[in-house]
């Protein structure tokens, strides 16, 4: 797939597209897969920064639900 590809997940184009990559060639394409992962996790994910955790966080409130780290106990 080239760099400037369009990535097919869930996620908001704002994000980024080398975020959207980053999370795909991890498997992550949909909402409820985040609920597994921690936010930490997730920046440590080269092309994964500050901005798109923020912008993802606030899709899955959106949602209902929170990274693995962030739920309720």
């Amino acid at each position: 797939m080239p760099e400037d590809a369009p990535v097919p997940t869930e996620y908001p184009p704002a994000i980024g597209a080398t975020a959207r990559r980053a999370l795909a060639a991890e498997g992550l394409t949909r909402w409820d897969q985040l609920t597994d992962r921690r936010a930490g996790d997730l920046l440590s994910l080269h092309g994964v920064g500050p901005k798109a955790v923020r912008l993802l966080r606030e899709g899955l409130a959106a949602r209902g639900s929170a990274f693995a780290d962030e739920r309720p106990s």
